[in-house]
């Protein structure tokens, strides 16, 4: 619940502080660059243009969460219905699209986002969708897996036996079973999302100056290390802290969700 309150906490204030705070935070003044917290009412100081490292901060905190959760979107909807149709038609739907799927798991989803992405172009928007594609194996992979122990349930024979429509037996009554699983990786697959848009913006693949993103702020920071370490500090710890927050929700979600652990617990 701490870890809910937290990340919710930091979802808020990314996107409310905008709506309610009108300086801008790409506003420029030389004269006040490269500021140590806490100067000149600056709370976390400034970057090398002066810009208000707080400012900065929460609208890159809104990028790395919505690019997040946009590449989370992508993978288990796309994953998903993968699974599910090939979980639930079997035959050579079944091999055909798991074939596919393990020619995209023998690359890790880290370096094909990276391929995808020099084939594309650099961007957020670009980044976004080749993360997104690098996660939905692991979607895909869960989805069949739970959609072949749930089909030849006695519920779902029954209603085979009715005259159901497949498509109706799929969506209505096996999908719901897989979405416990579901959510329990798309939480995890969040933080690994925010971790994997990171690193590649910071290796200029991403968000483009002068945005303000987590990953490009920590990269512009590498040449200021010597004289000004709160602009690496700052962007670094927020990365850290969220993923790990978003790590340990998806945890408490997995505990929350598996009957075995709550039988366990009890």
């Amino acid at each position: 619940m701490a870890m809910l309150v937290f990340v919710v906490a930091v979802a808020l204030v990314v996107i409310l502080v905008p709506a309610v705070i009108t300086i801008d935070p790409y506003k420029q003044d030389l004269r006040a660059s490269l500021l140590p917290p806490g100067s000149q009412g600056h709370l976390l100081g400034t970057d090398h243009f002066g810009r208000d490292l707080v400012l900065r901060m929460i609208d890159g905190g809104r990028a790395s969460l919505s690019l997040g959760l946009i590449a989370v979107t992508i993978a288990v909807t796309v994953g998903g219905l993968v699974g599910l149709v090939a979980g639930y038609r079997g035959g050579a739907a079944d091999r055909v699209l798991m074939r596919l799927i393990d020619v995209e798991l023998a690359f890790p989803g880290i370096l094909l986002a990276l391929v995808i992405v020099t084939i594309l172009g650099s961007g957020s928007e670009k980044l976004t969708v080749a993360v997104g594609i690098g996660g939905i194996p692991r979607f895909a992979r869960i989805v069949r897996g739970t959609v072949l122990a749930t089909k030849h349930e006695l519920y779902i024979e029954a209603a085979r036996a009715v005259g159901v429509p497949g498509i109706r037996i799929a969506f209505v009554h096996v999908l719901p079973q897989v979405l416990g699983p579901v959510l329990t990786i798309a939480t995890f697959g969040m933080a690994t999302a925010i971790l994997a848009i990171a690193a590649l913006s910071f290796l200029g693949l991403g968000a483009q100056p002068p945005a303000a993103e987590w990953g490009l702020m920590l990269s512009d920071a590498r040449k200021y290390l010597r004289i000004a370490w709160w602009l690496a500090v700052v962007p670094g710890l927020a990365i850290s802290i969220v993923v790990l927050a978003v790590n340990l929700l998806g945890d408490a979600v997995r505990d929350a969700l598996d009957p075995r652990l709550s039988s366990g617990a009890d």
